[in-house]
């Protein structure tokens, strides 16, 4: 890849990755819930998320899946109502990731339920896969090798990526300590749970 279009790349790519979105709302939801270290099991399966959307969007599949929006329906759907759910449930300070009035071991929130919500909510947006094939084919140089390019980009995708959502975790996080000092743990979670509920529509509707 050229290397004044990588330079290019990563400010314009930093500058998107920052603005508050889905899976950085989420981070932040997760932060305040069930703290930073559980959160990087989301993270984990929003940056595979991302990877493959970055990657469908340079070899051209992702022009033929916008093509056909149905296939994009069940996921949207099932995974916004699943994250609606657990967005009453924590407003209602229920479920295992709503924050307990007594501390408990949150381990009990299962990582292969975690890793879901990251991956079906960076696949399962439209305007993600849109943004991707906007984006990525100007930074492309013809007349050289995909693969090496592709390689770069999608590496500072998920570099940039992991790097602002334990940014908007440790918010969450640090938002937590400040409300528990002169706030409810009832507060929180429906602070909490309204974010998530926010990321269900914003699945729903996008």
């Amino acid at each position: 890849m050229d290397h004044n279009l990588l330079l290019l790349f990563i400010p314009t790519f930093f500058a998107v990755s920052i603005t508050p979105g889905m899976c950085m709302t989420l981070a932040m939801t997760l932060g305040m819930t069930i703290g930073i270290r559980r959160s990087l099991w989301m993270m984990l399966g929003e940056l595979v998320g991302v990877g493959l959307v970055a990657l469908s969007a340079l070899i051209g599949v992702a022009t033929l899946l916008l093509a056909r929006p149905n296939l994009f329906l069940f996921l949207k759907y099932a995974g916004g109502a699943y994250l609606l759910y657990l967005g009453i449930q924590m407003w209602r300070s229920r479920g295992k990731m709503a924050i307990p009035a007594t501390p408990v071991n949150q381990d009990s929130v299962k990582r292969t339920a975690l890793i879901s919500q990251g991956f079906i909510t960076a696949i399962a947006n439209p305007k993600g896969w849109a943004f991707m094939i906007s984006l990525l084919p100007p930074f492309i140089n013809a007349d050289t090798p995909l693969l090496p390019q592709a390689t770069q980009l999608i590496a500072v995708i998920l570099c940039f990526e992991l790097t602002c959502m334990l940014i908007y975790a440790t918010g969450g996080k640090t938002l937590r300590h400040l409300l528990q000092q002169q706030s409810s743990v009832k507060l929180l979670n429906r602070i909490a749970g309204s974010m998530m509920m926010l990321v269900a529509v914003w699945l729903v509707v996008s």
